[in-house]
C-alpha cells in the first residue's frame, strides 16, 4: 500500500493576485502615486465608512481618486507617525484580505488615532477593482474633532 501526500496548488490567479497585492503595498508605502493610479482600475468598487469629521475618507470610485487618497491621508495626518502592520495576507483567486493594525496623529490637532483594520481587495485583469477597508473610525474621528 503506498499513501501519496497531498500536493497542494497554488492557482495562477492567486499567485497573480499576491503579485498585484505586494505591488500595491510597495507603491503605498513608498508614496508612488502614479504606480497607484496603474494598479487600480479605472473603475474601482471602493468601500470606507463614510465620516464628515475625517477629510481623507470620502466616496472615491476612480483609479485616479483612489490613488489620491494616499496623498489627502499624507496632508492631514504626521507622516512620521504613520504606522501600519500586516497580521495576515489572505489570497484566494482574485480576492486578497489583510488584517492588521495601523496608527497615525492628525496634523491639525495633535490627535492620535489606532487600532486594526481589515482591507479586501480584488484583483482581475492585473488590477485591483475592489478596495474595500474596516477600520476603527471612531478612533480616526475622534483625533481629528478639535
Amino acid at each position: 500500500m503506498s499513501v501519496k501526500s497531498p500536493t497542494t496548488t497554488v492557482s495562477s490567479a492567486t499567485e497573480a493576485t499576491r503579485d498585484v497585492v505586494q505591488q500595491f503595498l510597495t507603491a503605498r508605502v513608498a508614496g508612488d502615486t502614479d504606480r497607484l493610479v496603474e494598479i487600480f482600475a479605472d473603475e474601482v468598487d471602493w468601500l470606507l465608512a463614510e465620516n464628515p469629521t475625517v477629510p481623507w475618507i470620502r466616496p472615491r470610485s476612480t483609479g485616479a481618486e483612489c490613488a489620491a487618497q494616499f496623498t489627502e491621508l499624507m496632508e492631514h495626518t504626521v507622516p512620521e507617525d504613520a504606522r501600519a502592520s500586516v497580521d495576515a495576507f489572505l489570497v484566494d483567486g482574485t480576492d486578497a484580505v489583510l488584517t492588521g493594525q495601523l496608527s497615525g496623529t492628525v496634523r491639525a490637532t495633535g490627535k492620535s488615532f489606532e487600532g486594526p483594520f481589515a482591507l479586501r481587495l480584488t484583483v482581475e485583469d492585473g488590477r485591483i477593482t475592489r478596495h474595500h477597508l474596516y477600520e476603527n473610525s471612531l478612533s480616526i474621528a475622534a483625533a481629528c474633532a478639535g
